[in-house]
């Protein structure tokens, strides 16, 4: 048999055996896997950090004059203004996708734990196209409308919101109008709760479309509408269904702004960006053109069904999204393998505004419908304040990247 050297003779033989099939990930786990970063790969620079506390610490000098004893971590103050909303800690429930790995009463559940949280909350795309509204005998659990429900009964006045996102699926749908109008939803409109996030990319798949597995009668149903292909071979009862990535150049994006503004002016406008190179410059003309927040994936986030290429090759890691956006007074919301304290205080030291809870939000959720979100929320919490204390700061604000220390490349190897 012949053997090769030096190269990954598996993968290799695997797409000889079974062709483009070979490069995603197995089917036989869409809608019941998350799919993203490999929970196997090594730390990345993010993880590399460390968090160095100084020595002189004239800011908990302050703090002691202002509380008249020596403070403590539970001095620290967590709360912020997140892409508008108020928000108890810079913490923020991200988009899940349409499969079933967020259907199942998950994505229910996840929404009212996080209204119960007070942490804004984003709805994904395609789940109208996918699931249905929730409304005229559509299944409420799985509909977009199950979920507003769960989190605005739940959500303490003043506290949290609810963005919806838009893809190119959801535009032909009026997911925007539909929410707009809809008296679930009112509540949430007026006391100024409600977002709406124009989708650019993800980090599971900077610079593609939307994808997803049907079977071949859902596929047959929609194959005028998208790109339908038969990447798994004839003789499987699955098949890949895409969209269009959409077209974006600067001022493209400034007009998609305005039009929200403009068609929606009481909700609050969100973009969310893949970790594209001219990611910061993005950022910049989203601020510049009236965009509340912008919200960048790492190439380490995304729970997106895409080719393993993208997933292991493409896009950049969230701290150099971080390195080329810089610090700004505007809300810069981030994900991208959070899960705990000090990688989020990073985030938070390198520019963030806060920082979202993705894939790490589901596995909570599907540990303990009840309360595994506001458990892992709470640690993540409890850890930001000892870490911040540690650094001699009680405001998140006061946070910088002279608070981390990245080593070397020659360091790092050593």
């Amino acid at each position: 048999m012949i053997t090769a050297r030096q190269l990954p003779e598996d993968a290799i033989r695997a797409r000889a055996r079974e062709g483009s099939a070979a490069i995603f990930p197995d089917v036989g786990g869409y809608g019941r896997s998350l799919f993203g970063a490999d929970v196997d790969s090594p730390p990345d620079e993010l993880d590399r950090a460390r968090i160095v506390p100084p020595v002189f610490v004239p800011r908990r000098l302050e703090k002691m004059f202002d509380l008249a004893r020596e403070p403590v971590y539970g001095d620290v103050g967590l709360s912020t203004v997140l892409g508008g909303f108020m928000a108890p800690s810079p913490v923020f429930l991200c988009a899940f996708g349409s499969t079933q790995v967020a259907g199942s009463g998950l994505g229910i559940a996840a929404s009212e734990q996080a209204g119960r949280l007070g942490m804004p909350m984003v709805i994904g795309e395609n789940v109208v196209p996918m699931h249905g509204y929730g409304r005229m005998g559509e299944s409420v659990e799985d509909g977009l409308l199950g979920r507003i429900r769960a989190y605005a009964d739940a959500v303490p006045d003043g506290l949290g919101g609810v963005v919806v996102q838009q893809s190119t699926e959801d535009a032909d749908a009026e997911v925007w109008n539909l929410v707009y109008s809809d008296p679930s939803a009112t509540k949430l409109l007026e006391t100024g709760r409600l977002a709406f996030e124009l989708k650019v990319g993800q980090g599971a798949k900077p610079g593609l479309g939307g994808m997803t597995v049907l079977s071949r009668t859902a596929a047959g149903e929609i194959a005028e509408q998208y790109t339908v292909d038969e990447t798994f071979g004839t003789d499987t009862a699955m098949v890949l269904r895409s969209s269009s990535p959409g077209t974006f150049t600067g001022e493209i994006l400034r007009q998609q702004i305005h039009l929200m503004r403009n068609n929606y002016p009481r909700a609050r406008a969100w973009v969310k960006l893949h970790p594209g190179r001219d990611v910061g410059e993005a950022a910049r003309v989203a601020w510049a053109a009236g965009a509340d927040a912008v919200t960048v994936d790492g190439a380490e986030g995304g729970t997106g069904w895409a080719p393993s290429v993208f997933l292991d090759q493409v896009g950049l890691p969230l701290v150099e999204c971080l390195r080329r956006v810089g610090k700004h007074d505007a809300s810069l919301l981030v994900s991208g393998r959070i899960w705990e304290g000090a990688r989020a205080l990073k985030c938070l030291a390198m520019g963030a505004s806060a920082v979202g809870l993705g894939r790490a939000a589901l596995l909570a959720v599907d540990e303990d419908a009840t309360d595994g979100l506001v458990r892992l929320v709470r640690c993540l919490e409890l850890e930001l304040r000892l870490l911040t204390s540690a650094l001699g700061k009680y405001d998140l604000a006061d946070l910088t990247s002279d608070d981390l220390w990245f080593p070397t490349r020659t360091e790092q190897d050593g």
